[in-house]
C-alpha cells in the first residue's frame, strides 16, 4: 500500500490578509488585535484572548475565508 501524500498550496499574501479581514472585522473585540502570518504553506494565528471560545471563534473566522490551508492556532488565552 502507497502513502498518500497531501499537498497544500502556499499560502500567498492574498490568503493572509483575507485572514486578517477577517479578525479585523469580527464583532468581538478581543479577535481584532490578533496577529496572521505564514509559514511556508500554512496559516498561523497568534496573540491572547481572554477564554478558550475566543480562541474557537478565531480559528473558525479564519478558516471560513480560506479553504484548503492548513490554520495553526497558536493564540494563547489568559
Amino acid at each position: 500500500m502507497e502513502d498518500t501524500i497531501i499537498m497544500y498550496p502556499l499560502v500567498d499574501e492574498a490568503t493572509e490578509e483575507r485572514a486578517r479581514i477577517a479578525l479585523r472585522s469580527s464583532p468581538i473585540h478581543a479577535l481584532r488585535t490578533l496577529q496572521v502570518s505564514c509559514e511556508g504553506d500554512a496559516l498561523i494565528i497568534s496573540g491572547r484572548v481572554p477564554t478558550f471560545y475566543y480562541k474557537q471563534l478565531a480559528q473558525e473566522a479564519v478558516r471560513t475565508v480560506i479553504k484548503d490551508v492548513p490554520v495553526v492556532n497558536n493564540i494563547e488565552v489568559d
